[in-house]
């Protein structure tokens, strides 16, 4: 038997980072988000030996090793490794049987689309499928949520897993007792089409660790950064006034919002922006862009940028002198799916 699973990464429009802790347990978060058509793929395919091998096609990574409960986390496919430990503890599996997991993403590590997160709930969602684990849309999210940031230690936010869960337009409010609410938001076709029409999807060409920006975040969260709260606040309410635009198809003052949001993002973390990233933003607005950002935490990864369509083949071939990549996208629907094929 051999099952198979895909997530859809996320493009984050408005509210980023304030998701993440202490912000979001002190002041709440707000984030509206957005998933496309690239996706994180997990296999799994069962055979009679005593090995549990894993590979990362994308990364060229593989190991193996013998069938037991535990599988060492020591910074080597550690995403994989998280969740088989995990479903192990949480639910006392005895395996009695060797299987192989294959993974790979249409986006690389760092690529601020939510690539790391949707990766665990892709594996998560073919474990389900595999093991017919009680899971909903909510369990999913948040055990790869527990992976991820209890388990694994890594930094970061929480709206990675619900979006790559639930898919679509999602508006998501974040407690302070770690309470996550998805509201799907029903956009009209036309507007969707608006929206594709007029953004522009470009990958820098430079991956970047979240790590270093996500901790300077906190510490001026813990600090009461003045400057760094205030920011997070409008960023927050960016969330509110862009779904509004949303639901109404006012790509002008999403654009408005975006490119504002974007000022006020840059003040939260210096690492945020840099040189590169401001020479690219402002070859694109000269180009006819109306404005922009960086998706995710910010150095680097995929940009943004709201452009009128008929100036979009300008923005492409300017943007394609900077050494990155113009990507084509399209929204999508539907979040992590998974399914069996009997060999």
């Amino acid at each position: 038997m051999i099952i198979r699973s895909k997530a859809p990464l996320r493009l984050g429009l408005a509210g980023g980072g304030t998701d993440v802790a202490p912000y979001s347990k002190i002041y709440g978060g707000l984030i509206l988000n957005a998933t496309i058509d690239l996706y994180s793929y997990c296999i799994i395919s069962l055979n009679a030996s005593r090995q549990i091998d894993i590979r990362a096609a994308d990364l060229d990574i593989a190991l193996s090793y013998p069938l037991q409960e535990c599988l060492p986390v020591d910074g080597r496919l550690d995403l994989i490794k998280g969740v088989y430990n995990k479903i192990v503890k949480d639910f006392g599996m005895k395996f009695d049987c060797g299987f192989k997991i294959v993974t790979y993403s249409d986006a690389p590590p760092g690529s601020g689309l939510g690539s790391s997160s949707t990766m665990v709930v892709a594996i998560v969602k073919a474990f389900t499928e595999w093991l017919n684990l009680p899971f909903g849309e909510y369990d999913i999210a948040r055990f790869a949520y527990e992976v991820e940031r209890n388990d694994l230690r890594l930094s970061g936010g929480m709206q990675d897993q619900y979006a790559a869960t639930f898919g679509g337009f999602n508006f998501m409010e974040f407690f302070s007792d770690d309470r996550v609410i998805v509201n799907p938001l029903r956009i009209k076709r036309w507007i969707v089409d608006e929206l594709e029409s007029s953004m522009v999807l470009y990958y820098t060409g430079n991956s970047r660790s979240s790590e270093k920006i996500i901790e300077e975040q906190k510490q001026n969260t813990l600090s009461g950064n003045t400057i760094a709260i205030e920011a997070m606040h409008a960023i927050k309410q960016s969330s509110v006034d862009m779904k509004e635009a949303l639901l109404k198809g006012d790509v002008a003052t999403f654009a408005h919002i975006l490119g504002n949001a974007w000022h006020e993002k840059k003040k939260m973390a210096h690492s945020i922006s840099n040189s590169h990233i401001d020479k690219i933003y402002d070859a694109a607005i000269a180009a006819g862009a109306i404005s922009g950002k960086v998706s995710g935490a910010g150095g680097g990864g995929f940009m943004m940028f709201v452009v009128e369509p008929e100036k979009k083949v300008n923005v492409f071939n300017t943007l394609s002198a900077f050494g990155g990549k113009p990507v084509h996208f399209h929204f999508s629907e539907g979040g992590c799916h998974g399914w069996k094929i009997y060999n």
